[in-house]
């Protein structure tokens, strides 16, 4: 076959392997907005706006362009998912080409190709490509709106690219190659920097394409270059030209008095010009290297262009534009992620700095100029205090690879990779209270008492007094491959090529979230054991079993690659090492994340698929030792091709999103539960509420009278200036603070002060106060007052504002609470004439401000709501006893609510008249069909949706409306079906309330399912080992066992409304059968006294054998633990006198029903003597 023949084929099957996953991707993609960042994308793509650093917009771009093909608004979210289908598909496309130019390395000697060598190179290509389009982690990416299909695609064209490079090499012209990588190196910061990471690879390639036969300096040297070339690219080049454009344009301005953007202009100008002048003369010289570099630099810039949307969409105000990067230095700082934390990747502080307090050599330092336009002076002026303007990390707490960094997530650290060991201070080592206090604290973690949590409690309380060690490197190191290299790559690998646990997040617990064989003996050896799994593990959809065949043959061909081409090897390894493993390093993740992040690994799985392809290469080469060629290949290709079969059916079912709108519903969900047409405001939390509402209202035109307002962005300065401006159908918010007053680095923080706590201030007094410039609200104001030397204090701690007082008084205007329909005239007799609220005693942070900004200028005019999702004060103005539950929102209203001690989590009031007609107008988004795929976010909210429809029905049921009651009580369970969603103990008091209803057969329906999926669990667990001793005994599973066991309970005391017997007799027999094991946990005291609920319902349903032994077991653990306080002298037993008078109290309790029911006197009087003796002893009257 001549190798033209061979490449018509090479496009043929390349072709059918972009069909197959292009109508793979087509079937299964999202039809709407999904959850996370792909809402966002959607919203800022179809209207070109500006989304979060560090942008995306050729992304955006090629987003708006797809969008045009929706006949409908409903249909934008689809079109602009189908640009990640199309993405993805025409990235099998190029990984097929690119194993075929490996198979062709690899397998042909001349032009000329043989119909077995074909066939062995096209089946290769196919198997890889297949088994990387059904992967698990490439195809998540696929069907959603997110760069990361986009960036997997930008990757697998340069390596590519790469390949086609070095053919063309020694040709005339052949550079034009490189030219072309450097334009796609450019288009690729349009979209994510994954695709970068492909430069170390192709600059080996052109190494080895010189140097065939290279000895190991070179080799090294060679690496280093590449590497060199991408952080030049990456962190220099780009960066410095940015900065380039903003040094000059403040330089025109500021010095030479030009008008704005004159200096960017400049720029602009001066780089055509170098660029013109450079490739010219360099042509003229014949200096084909210099000018082949300054084309390739050209082309970076040029590809790169396609960020000039950025700032051009900024000057537009869009509504969604953040960071508002409208010139050049504000574009660097969004290019440089500024916005989120520091991290530091060989050298920094670790998360043990939140205990030190400031370094006391250099407390300080400079934080980064902040420019900003003066209009009337026609200047950049700089708006903080930006020398020594940022409080310095302790010395003492930096260090070498600071892996665990993030203060937020201590606990965690410490929990997973062990506590902080700690001294008292030199200073304090004579105080006894301290010592004693350290002392029973060091024993407490001994004994097991104290968690993470309290041990981050404790060292945050007294870390003054305590010199605390940081994390040392070996610690470092074990979190790096303990935790980011082992748990957070390989098991993400693992997942896609030997098999996936379930969908669950794993948090370091053998249950959820990890990697699988679907051998059961393999699995035992790591997750326990692997029969009698409950149905819940069984049915989890994202239970993927591949039985680790893609690993074999993915090993296979890395082996046979290593073997039969080290030069190619070690290309592919590279973009495998670079896209995986340094990824992890480079990202220095916390633990733990939000959600899982193997989808941004994707690129190291795809290489892993080139050496999956490899492995027919491989197999075949061993089987042609035994058998002939003609036999050997379809012997081999055959049976290897049901590998990616195998996958596709695995992964269907998870990654099937056709049909699923429950994102969609929930955004609308939000927004109906909101009153219409009084301009309404709601305070959002998350990532999931925000950008949800932003794609309803921005893409669906659905309720643009309500203004979104995410309580995190609104601590920056460019997010406020946007709600301070009009958008569609909804007034900007009410605030009375300036641009000036809340710039960058002003008013970040204000600190308490408390000079006048004994006085309550109208929250309008408060608001003049901190909006006020008087040096008397300044900080330095007070440190003058206290004789400070205020030359070594920074400027940005004397400028910063205090407030004397945290007692706020919020007057109610009552008018305007019955004129916006915050109440309704019903209850116009509960509104209050004030509020009363008490702020932090330490301070308040800019986002706190402006809400209390908004509270207070906005006079009760229009109606504020809460996204809910956090129970922290804070996000609730600190009036948590004032709200009321519209549907899924809280609405802030003058009446109060006290919150319920026994269920903190029930935040408001309800007005049933109200909250019906919402609830019963949702959309619910197909959640109740069986063709769908319930995520881990579409179940996670029914935990809101269950709870927030249960206390309607209850509201209901106190009203009188019962039927009401019922309709919403079907309505929750048909609408999120039980085996769909989970979370089952949001389900117990549905039964209570049926029961509550006479509804009893549904009661009792609901009851069979619940119990049968507890009972699954803890049968389960029955059959580990009870040795401590065993890797896995009930104490591994402790806190499942109990957990579940607690529930059980629960559910069975709830069955005790029902009116059939039997089930009650049932479900007491079931729950005392499948727990017993449990008394080795809890201890027979306290496993057999929770029972006491069941003793009189056994003998009342005549199970007088039964009850007798459980009252027996009961008895006997009384009557030890009573004999145990006898023997105590009276002095001790005081100290129990607490415990003493319960045991007594559930002793009468026993011994109550024992007279009521039990036939046998003898055995009666028997008891109650032993009974009346212990009083006796313990002079119990």
């Amino acid at each position: 076959m001549h190798i033209k023949k061979f490449e018509k084929w090479n496009s043929l099957i390349g072709l059918i392997a972009f069909l197959i996953a292009l109508t793979t991707y087509s079937l299964t993609v999202e039809p709407t907005a999904s959850y996370w960042d792909c809402a966002e994308y959607i919203s800022t793509s179809a209207k070109l706006q500006v989304g979060h650093p560090p942008g995306a917009p050729f992304f955006q771009m090629l987003g708006a362009f797809f969008s045009f093909f929706a006949s409908e608004i409903d249909q934008i979210a689809l079109m602009v998912n189908m640009m990640s289908v199309f993405a993805s598909a025409f990235t099998i496309l190029f990984l097929f080409f690119t194993l075929t130019i490996i198979g062709k390395k690899l397998i042909l000697k001349s032009e000329s190709v043989s119909n077995s060598q074909a066939l062995l190179i096209l089946s290769s290509s196919l198997l890889g490509s297949l088994c990387f389009t059904f992967s698990d982690s490439f195809w998540f990416n696929a069907v959603e709106a997110e760069v990361y299909a986009m960036a997997t695609l930008i990757m697998a064209v340069l390596f590519w690219l790469g390949f086609k490079w070095e053919e063309n090499m020694d040709k005339e012209r052949g550079n034009k190659w490189l030219i072309l990588i450097s334009f796609v190196i450019g288009l690729s910061f349009g979209v994510h920097f994954m695709g970068l990471l492909a430069i170390p690879a192709i600059g080996m390639i052109y190494f080895f394409k010189q140097n065939p036969n290279p000895n190991f300096k070179s080799f090294l040297i060679a690496n280093v270059i590449s590497v060199m070339i991408l952080l030049f690219i990456f962190k220099l080049l780009l960066p410095s030209a940015l900065g380039l454009f903003g040094n000059l344009e403040v330089l025109f301005v500021n010095s030479f008095g030009l008008p704005f953007n004159s200096g960017t202009i400049f720029t602009a100008v001066l780089i055509l010009i170098l660029f013109y002048y450079g490739i010219k003369l360099t042509r003229k010289k014949n200096w084909i290297k210099i000018n082949t570099l300054l084309l390739c630099v050209m082309f970076v810039f040029i590809g790169f262009s396609s960020w000039l949307m950025i700032p051009i969409r900024s000057n537009a105000n869009t509504v969604i534009n953040e960071n508002s990067p409208s010139d050049a230095r504000a574009l660097l700082a969004y290019y440089n992620l500024e916005q989120y934390p520091d991290t530091h990747l060989f050298y920094g502080p670790m998360f043990s700095d939140v205990y030190a307090g400031q370094d006391p050599e250099k407390p300080y330092k400079d934080d980064k100029p902040k420019y900003e336009k003066d209009l009337k002076s026609g200047k950049y002026i700089i708006v903080n205090d930006w020398e020594s303007g940022k409080i310095n990390s302790n010395n003492d707490h930096m260090g070498l690879l600071p892996r665990m960094w993030s203060s937020e997530h201590a606990p965690n650290y410490m929990k997973h990779f062990g506590y902080l060991s700690f001294e008292i201070k030199a200073e304090y080592k004579d105080e006894k209270q301290l010592l004693q206090l350290v002392s029973d604290f060091k024993i407490k973690v001994t004994e097991g008492d104290i968690d993470s949590e309290n041990y981050h409690k404790f060292l945050s309380e007294y870390g003054g007094y305590l010199d605390i060690e940081k994390p040392t490197l070996l610690q470092n190191l074990k979190y790096l491959f303990q935790y980011q290299i082992s748990s957070m790559y390989w098991r993400y690998f693992l997942w896609n090529f030997s098999g996936k646990q379930n969908d669950l997040q794993w948090k370091y617990d053998v249950l959820n979230g990890n990697w699988i064989s679907g051998i059961d003996f393999i699995d035992e050896l790591r997750l326990g054991p692997q029969t009698n799994l409950p149905s819940d593990v069984l049915n989890n959809k994202g239970r993927n079993k591949y039985y680790m065949l893609p690993l074999l043959l993915g090993i296979i061909g890395l082996i046979f690659l290593f073997n039969k081409d080290k030069n190619l090897f070690w290309i592919v390894t590279v973009l495998f090492l670079f896209t995986g493993l340094a990824l992890k390093v480079y990202v220095n993740e916390r633990v733990f994340e939000p959600r899982e992040r193997d989808y941004a690994l994707v690129g190291s799985f795809y290489v892993f698929c080139i050496f999956i392809g490899l492995s027919i290469l491989s197999i075949n080469k061993l089987l042609q030792s035994f058998i002939k060629n003609k036999i050997s290949i379809p012997l081999t290709v055959l049976p290897l091709l049901l590998v990616p079969l195998l996958m596709a059916f695995e992964n269907w079912d998870d990654h099937d999103r056709s049909n699923r709108y429950t994102a969609q519903s929930l955004s609308k969900a939000y927004l109906d539960s909101i009153e219409e047409g009084v301009d309404s405001m709601i305070f959002t939390i998350g990532d999931n509420d925000t950008f949800a509402l932003w794609y309803a209202q921005e893409i669906e035109n659905y309720r643009t009278d309500v203004r979104t307002i995410n309580t995190s962005l609104i601590a920056t300065d460019w997010y406020i200036d946007q709600m301070k401006r009009r958008s569609y159908n909804s007034s900007p918010i009410p605030s009375q603070l300036t641009h000036k007053q809340y710039a960058y680095g002003v008013r970040d923080y204000v600190k308490h002060e408390a000079l006048i706590d004994s006085t309550r201030w109208d929250i309008k007094d408060f608001m003049n106060w901190i909006s006020s410039d008087h040096p008397r609200t300044k900080y330095s104001y007070l440190l003058n007052q206290y004789g400070a030397d205020l030359e070594n204090i920074p400027e940005f701690t004397q400028n910063m504002i205090y407030y004397p007082t945290n007692k706020i008084r919020v007057s109610v205007n009552k008018k305007n609470v019955l004129e916006s329909g915050l109440v309704k005239q019903k209850d116009s007799d509960l509104i209050l004439d004030y509020i009363d609220i008490d702020l932090p005693i330490t301070g308040l942070y800019k986002n706190q401000l402006l809400m209390l900004d908004i509270l207070a200028n906005n006079n009760w005019k229009r109606p504020i709501y809460f996204s809910g999702g956090s129970y922290n004060d804070s996000d609730y103005i600190w009036m948590k006893n004032f709200l009321q539950l519209d549907g899924l929102v809280y609405k802030l209203v003058p009446i109060k609510t006290e919150i319920n001690k026994n269920n903190p989590y029930e935040l408001g009031r309800i007005d049933a008249d109200l909250m019906y007609p919402i609830v019963k107008g949702w959309e619910w988004g197909n959640s109740d069909s069986d063709n769908i795929y319930h995520d881990p976010e579409t179940r996670k909210n029914s935990i809101s949706f269950r709870g927030n429809l249960h206390r309607l029905a209850l509201e209901l049921m106190n009203e009188g409306k019962n039927n009401k009651a019922e309709e919403i009580l079907d309505l929750s369970i048909s609408k999120m079906p039980i085996d769909y969603f989970g979370f089952y103990s949001l389900m117990e008091p549905y039964i209570s309330s049926y029961y509550r209803l006479e509804s009893f057969q549904k009661g009792d329906d609901l009851f069979n399912k619940l119990s049968k999926k507890y009972q699954e669990n803890l049968d389960y667990y029955s059959q580990v080992s009870k040795s401590k001793n065993e890797r896995f005994s009930i104490f591994t599973y402790a806190e499942n066992i109990i957990t579940d066991t607690e529930r059980y309970r629960t559910l069975v005391e709830s069955s005790m409304g029902s009116n059939d017997r039997v089930l009650k007799s049932k479900a007491i027999k079931e729950f005392i059968n499948s727990s017993d094991y449990v008394k080795d946990l809890y201890g027979d005291y306290e496993y057999y006294t929770l029972m006491i609920p069941f003793l009189k319902e056994l003998y009342s349903f005549k199970e007088n054998n039964l009850a007798k032994e459980l009252y027996i077991n009961i008895s006997i653990q009384l009557n030890e633990r009573l004999k145990v306080f006898v023997s105590m002298s009276e002095e001790n037993r005081r100290n129990y006198n607490q415990n003493i008078s319960n045991d007594i109290f559930q002793f009468s309790t026993i011994m109550s029903i024992l007279k009521n029911y039990e036939k046998d006197e003898d055995f009666i009087k028997s008891e109650l003597d032993s009974f009346l003796i212990l009083n006796k002893k313990l002079n119990i009257k």
